[in-house]
């Protein structure tokens, strides 16, 4: 990561656990997320743990996007091709802008783990009024592998050439 010596901006960002099985004690994958945002200096602002269900999903993200003090939303599970999967077609309908590049980095990273099973992978992001949203499996590696990799660099306000933080300033540019 080229980052310089100047302090990162703090976000506010919320954790979107999407299961039928998972809760607060076996749900390593939003712990993995937690953990990657508060050692960086993060702040997790808010929680939840959803069925999925396209319109519980919604309507948590929903709340979040009108909330002014959440500054991204980081969704784990429901993004993989079984009839009950169905983050992305919850969160897509909710974005002003779809990242493509994230979901193409995403994959393209993951083919070195998982080979040509990452086609199954339907990860997403996007921006929604002024938020910004990722959608990741609901595997702990995936999730430690798109924090780690990706979302972590794109959210330090240091890292050149850009980020996605300095953009913040200018989302909601009409």
């Amino acid at each position: 990561m080229n980052t310089s010596n100047h302090l990162i901006k703090v976000l506010n960002i919320a954790i979107l656990t999407v299961s039928d099985s998972r809760n607060e004690t076996n749900d390593t994958s939003g712990k993995i997320l937690v953990t990657g945002i508060e050692d960086f200096g993060h702040v997790v602002a808010d929680r939840k743990i959803v069925p999925d269900n396209i319109y519980r999903i919604r309507a948590i993200v929903s709340q979040w996007i009108i909330d002014e003090k959440i500054d991204v939303i980081i969704s784990t599970g429901g993004t993989g091709v079984t009839g009950r999967d169905g983050t992305p077609e919850a969160i897509t309908p909710l974005l002003d802008k779809v990242l493509d590049g994230f979901g193409e980095t995403f994959r393209w990273l993951s083919f070195a783990d998982i080979k040509t099973s990452t086609i199954q992978s339907r990860a997403v992001a996007g921006v929604a009024n002024g938020t910004y949203i990722f959608c990741l499996p609901g595997s702990a590696s995936a999730c430690r592998m798109a924090w780690d990799s990706i979302i972590q660099t794109q959210l330090d306000s240091r890292t050149r050439p850009c980020n996605l933080v300095q953009l913040m300033p200018r989302l909601l540019e009409k």
